[in-house]
């Protein structure tokens, strides 16, 4: 089972995070953010990963941190599920649509991290959830991760299924990045290094 165990504690949030690549989409999270809450579950359900996640932070001021810091344990944990990326498929691209809304996910485990984040506008907030915060998250998944992640949904009106549709996207994609190829003997690149 490949996995990954973050346990990281700032002034601002404390977070345990268990992540395995090889799962079945059990979920166990507990951010304070109901809405995170939501997306986290659906990326795992729909990526066939296990995550736990048990985090407290500093809610009375807003969600940016604990949110932000959540994105970092989660990049990393996924690095270090990976290890030398042997084996692996690498690249992915899944599309979801989610109602009116279609979110496209291209990634590349390159080590080489990189974010494209592209949607329709969004309300300023789905229920008490502030959707600036959700490149927020990506931007430091995709930092510490290693992943180079373009998100793009071309069309929705709908912030909460915008949001959604990435969030499911993103878990089918990772899922088929992270398989083994059987083909592959050794590491994804003509460099011999990811």
């Amino acid at each position: 089972m490949r996995k990954g165990r973050i346990d990281r504690t700032t002034k601002e949030t404390r977070i345990n995070l268990e992540f395995s690549l090889d799962g079945q989409g059990f979920v166990d999270v507990h951010t304070g953010v109901p809405f995170l809450d939501h997306m986290l579950t659906l990326f795992a359900v729909h990526g066939f990963f296990d995550l736990k996640v048990c985090a407290e932070g500093d809610l009375e001021v807003d969600a940016h941190h604990i949110v932000e810091d959540i994105g970092i344990c989660m990049g990393k944990s996924l690095s270090d599920a990976l290890g030398d990326r042997e084996g692996i498929r690498r690249y992915a691209h899944a599309v979801v649509p989610m109602d009116e809304a279609c979110a496209e996910i291209s990634l590349d485990l390159s080590n080489r991290p990189y974010l494209v984040y592209e949607t329709p506008p969004l309300s300023a907030r789905t229920g008490q959830f502030e959707t600036e915060l959700v490149p927020e998250f990506f931007r430091a998944f995709a930092q510490h991760g290693g992943v180079t992640l373009h998100i793009q949904v071309r069309y929705g009106s709908n912030t909460h299924h915008i949001i959604e549709a990435i969030f499911k996207a993103w878990g089918r994609a990772l899922d088929q990045a992270t398989l083994y190829d059987e083909r592959r003997k050794g590491i994804p690149s003509s460099k011999g290094l990811i």
